[in-house]
C-alpha cells in the first residue's frame, strides 16, 4: 500500500524554514524568495517554447525540459496540442505531501512519426520493402508492431499478448497492409498503385511509451493527458515507485497496454479510458494498483489482465468486450510459497461487443477474484483448482449465454446472484437449472440466488448502469 507520511506537516516545517529564511534575508538588506519556491509552475509550449528557458518565465519547448527542471512541488502545465516525444521520468521523484505534477490539460502524446520514403524500395504494384524500420529487428517490438494507414491503425490480427493470424506473404497483401519476414529482418506495405509512397498517409510507432516512470521513488501525479499509437505502452510503471497517482488519463491505439504497472509500483488511477489497444490494462509483478471510473474498448488481446501476487482492485467500470480475453486473473509466481494475487472488482460491467462469439475470464491457480455488484454478459469464466472466486450481487447473463466452469479443487462462494448461462459445471458436477436448488442446499453456496430467464438486466442486482453511463464519453 502507500506508504504516506504526513504532508501537512511537512508543509509546516517547510513554511517555518523559509519564514527563518527570509527573515535571515530581510536583515542583511537582501531580497526574499518568492512563494512560489515552495512549489513552481512549470509551462511547456511546443510552438512558443524554448528549452534555453526556465519553463516559469518563459516556457520550454519539450515536456522532457520540463521534468527535468521540476522538483518536489511543482506542477508541469502542457499546453494544448500534440506532442511528438514521450514523458519519461526516470528515477524522477517529488516528495510525500509535495510531489510533482504532470497536467496536461488534455494534451495528446503521440508516438508516431510519418514513415521515411527513402528507406524503402518500390517492388512495383504499389509494393514496397524496407530493412530500415526498426534499428534493430527484435521479435518482441514486432509482436506489438503496427502501421497507420491514413489514420487507420492495422494490426494484420496479431497482438503481443492475444491472438496472433499468420503472417501474410508479401505478394498477398491488400492495398493498406502490412507483414514482415523475418529471415529478411523486412517489412512490407502495400499501397495503392495509383498513389505515392510519400503522399500515402503511412505513419509508424516510433516510440515506446508516452509516459515512462522507472527506478527508484514516486510521488508523482499525472493527470489530464492522452497518450497514443506507441509501440509498447501509452503508460509504462517500472521500478520501485511510491504513491503514483494518475487522473483522467486516456490511451488510444498502443501497440501493447494502455496501462501498466510492473516490479513493485504502487499507482492509483481515478479516470481511465482504453480504448483500441492490445491490452486495455495489464498489471504485473508485485505491483499495486486502484483504479476507479474506467472505460475500455475495441481491445485486440485483454481487456483486463493482472499478473502477480499482490492486491489490484477497480470499482466503476464498464468495457464494451471485443478483445480474445475479457478479464484474466493469474498467478505469475511457480514459487509454491508465493503469496496469491488478489483482485477485487466493484461495480464492473462487462458486455461482448456486438457479433462477437463469448469472450473469455480466467482464474488461475494461486489467484483469488471478488466480484460485488458485477454484470459479465456472453462471457465464459473459468477457474482453475486452487483458485477462489467469491461473487455477490452479481449477474451472469447475455448473448451467447455464458459457461462456467469451476474446476476440481477451486472454491466458489456466491450469494445474492442471478444466473441465465448455457452451462455450469463446478468440480465433476454439471449444475443445471433444475438442480440449482439442491446445488444451494449441498454446497450451503448461492444464498438466495436465482437462476431465471434474463431478457433485461434487473436494478437492484449487478452493476449500477447508472453509475457508470458517464463513463462511456469518449475523450
Amino acid at each position: 500500500m502507500f506508504r504516506r507520511k504526513c504532508g501537512s506537516i511537512l508543509r509546516v516545517v517547510c513554511f517555518l524554514l523559509l519564514s527563518v529564511l527570509t527573515a535571515g534575508a530581510s536583515a542583511h538588506g537582501q531580497t526574499p524568495p518568492p512563494e512560489s519556491a515552495l512549489g513552481r509552475d512549470l509551462h511547456v509550449d511546443p510552438v512558443r517554447g524554448d528549452d534555453s528557458q526556465d519553463g516559469v518565465t518563459h516556457p520550454v519547448k519539450s515536456i522532457q525540459r520540463a521534468i527535468g527542471l521540476a522538483r518536489a512541488g511543482d506542477t508541469i502545465h502542457l499546453s494544448p496540442g500534440r506532442y511528438f516525444e514521450s514523458a519519461v521520468f526516470s528515477s524522477k521523484s517529488g516528495e510525500a505531501g509535495r510531489p510533482i505534477v504532470l497536467d496536461g490539460h488534455g494534451a495528446i502524446i503521440d508516438g508516431s512519426d510519418p514513415i521515411n520514403p527513402t528507406e524503402w524500395d518500390s517492388l512495383g504494384d504499389g509494393l514496397y520493402r524496407s530493412t530500415q524500420v526498426l534499428p534493430t529487428f527484435n521479435p518482441s517490438i514486432v509482436s506489438r508492431w503496427y502501421f497507420l494507414f491514413d489514420g487507420r491503425m492495422v494490426r494484420m490480427g496479431r497482438s503481443s499478448k492475444g491472438p496472433k493470424d499468420a503472417w501474410k506473404t508479401p505478394a498477398d497483401l491488400q492495398p493498406g497492409e502490412w507483414t514482415t519476414v523475418e529471415a529478411e529482418k523486412a517489412f512490407y506495405v502495400r499501397i495503392a498503385p495509383d498513389r505515392e509512397l510519400a503522399s500515402a498517409g503511412i505513419r509508424i510507432p516510433r516510440r515506446s511509451n508516452a509516459g515512462g516512470f522507472g527506478g527508484r521513488g514516486g510521488h508523482l501525479v499525472i493527470r489530464k493527458i492522452v497518450c497514443t499509437q506507441v509501440y509498447n505502452d501509452g503508460f509504462n510503471v517500472h521500478g520501485h515507485r511510491l504513491a503514483c497517482v494518475f487522473e483522467i488519463i486516456t490511451a488510444i491505439e498502443c501497440g501493447d497496454d494502455g496501462f501498466s504497472a510492473h516490479e513493485d509500483a504502487e499507482c492509483r488511477i481515478d479516470g481511465f479510458v482504453s480504448i483500441g489497444n492490445s491490452t486495455g490494462l495489464c498489471d504485473i509483478g508485485e505491483s499495486v494498483t486502484h483504479y476507479r471510473n474506467v472505460f475500455i474498448r475495441d481491445c485486440h488481446g485483454f481487456d483486463i489482465y493482472f499478473l502477480g501476487e499482490t492486491q489490484h482492485s477497480m470499482e466503476n467500470v464498464l468495457v464494451e468486450s471485443s478483445a480474445a480475453h475479457a478479464l484474466q486473473v493469474s498467478q505469475q509466481s511457480q514459487r509454491p510459497d508465493a503469496d496469491p494475487v488478489r483482485v477485487q472488482l466493484k461495480n464492473l460491467h462487462i458486455r461482448r461487443a456486438g457479433d462477437k462469439p463469448a469472450g473469455r475470464a480466467y482464474v488461475s491457480r494461486n489467484a483469488k477474484l471478488t466480484l460485488e455488484r458485477c454484470t459479465l454478459q456472453g462471457v465464459d469464466l473459468a477457474a482453475a483448482e486452487d483458485s477462489q472466486i467469491r461473487v455477490v450481487q452479481s449477474v451472469f447473463a447475455g448473448e451467447p449465454l455464458p459457461r462456467l466452469d469451476i474446476r476440481p479443487g477451486a472454491i466458489w462462494l456466491g450469494e445474492y446472484n442471478l444466473y441465465d448461462v448455457a452451462s455450469w459445471k463446478h468440480h465433476d458436477r454439471d449444475v443445471t437449472r433444475a438442480t440449482f436448488g439442491a446445488f444451494q442446499q449441498e454446497t450451503a453456496s448461492e444464498r438466495n440466488s436465482q437462476w431465471e430467464d434474463v431478457d433485461e438486466l434487473p436494478s437492484g442486482v449487478g452493476a449500477d448502469r447508472a453509475a457508470l453511463q458517464h463513463l462511456r464519453s469518449s475523450p
